[in-house]
């Protein structure tokens, strides 16, 4: 390729902060899904990822679509995501099944989970760089490229009133986006950098401790406590894991659970007996993106509670990796379900990449 940004490119990332800020600002929605940047050179087509690996070959519908619709020399930033069944919700876990091995099933997947690339900002378009351009000049300059562009792909919303943003931070929950990004419109683009800021929902929820892995320092450390909640008809589901910890306490932890270790035989998630039809942490022995990483786990009697801060659901387990909040010795770990979960308000996400939201 022979582009002003050429890849591989870092991405520009953003950092957390509590509140939506107040200033000179341009806010768009979060997306749930794989950041990516998108180059194209007459015929040549490459997605890069946020490690700056190329994933161009897990997503041909997005090729052919960026070929017949993007201009001809351009450098796009933005996020791969894909919609649930009914095109209502992201659906996070459906996207990373795209990631496979298989040609055959790379194509399979194409047409029966198809993405979506949603652009949010520009790097490069024809012979120009725009990297030094403020943000507010690269998303006119997006807009026009997108004036005349429809699905799969499409232009992120954006809005510089932040009451419209707040308003879309509660909205957009419901159609599976987790947060709100904003950037400085005077900004330019800063590859690696956590120059923009990103708001996200976060709540918290009280769940049973049933298992432990260990740590990767060694076998009399908790590397992560598994969580679960129980559902309506009174089974333990997995719901995800909490573990950040000092190493100090990794260990203090793995000798506090030691009279808790319990055989699988009884324990809720004896996958010997119930795997069938459920997803438990045994359900797969190894991950499918590391072939490494051992996915067993010791089983510890359901006693513990340990209040956790999440963000939002992907179905019925956390999206992300839980953050520690405190033990909850006065909960009866019965008492720990679905129903202490906060439902955000449905939307439909066809609003939201049409521009139908107000």
């Amino acid at each position: 390729m022979d582009l002003p940004v050429n890849p591989p490119v870092a991405p520009m990332l953003a950092k957390p902060v509590n509140a939506i800020p107040s200033g000179d600002y341009v806010f768009e929605p979060k997306w749930d899904g794989f950041r990516s940047i998108i180059f194209r050179d007459g015929d040549e087509v490459e997605i890069g990822s946020r490690n700056e690996r190329p994933m161009t070959r897990y997503f041909p519908e997005l090729v052919a679509a960026i070929r017949a619709q993007l201009p001809a020399r351009c450098v796009i930033d933005g996020e791969i995501v894909v919609p649930d069944a009914e095109g209502s919700r992201l659906d996070f876990e459906a996207l990373q099944l795209r990631i496979h091995p298989a040609a055959s099933r790379v194509e399979l997947l194409a047409r029966q989970t198809p993405a979506r690339f949603v652009a949010f900002d520009l790097l490069a378009l024809g012979s120009a760089g725009y990297l030094e351009q403020p943000f507010g000049g690269r998303r006119a300059a997006l807009q026009r490229v997108f004036a005349g562009v429809g699905p799969p792909l499409h232009l992120t919303p954006a809005t510089t009133d932040r009451a419209v943003a707040q308003r879309w931070f509660g909205q957009f929950e419901g159609a599976g986006l987790d947060g709100l990004i904003a950037k400085q419109a005077a900004g330019p683009y800063e590859p690696d950098r956590r120059v923009m800021f990103k708001v996200k929902h976060e709540r918290t929820a009280d769940c049973v401790v049933a298992g432990y892995r260990t740590h990767k320092s060694g076998e009399d450390a908790i590397g992560s406590l598994l969580l679960g909640l129980y559902t309506d008809e009174g089974k333990l589901a997995s719901v995800g894991v909490v573990g950040a910890f000092p190493l100090a306490r990794r260990k203090e932890l793995f000798a506090e659970l030691q009279p808790l270790v319990m055989g699988f035989a009884g324990h809720p998630w004896n996958w010997a007996e119930h795997m069938a039809g459920q997803r438990t942490p045994r359900a797969a022995a190894v991950s499918r993106w590391n072939a490494d990483k051992d996915l067993s786990f010791v089983p510890l009697r359901p006693q513990r509670v340990v209040e956790v801060r999440y963000d939002h659901m992907e179905g019925p387990r956390f999206r992300h990796t839980t953050q520690f909040v405190r033990w909850r010795p006065d909960r009866d770990p019965r008492s720990c379900t679905y129903a202490q979960l906060e439902e955000p308000v449905s939307f439909d996400l066809g609003e939201v990449l049409g521009g139908r939201h107000g």
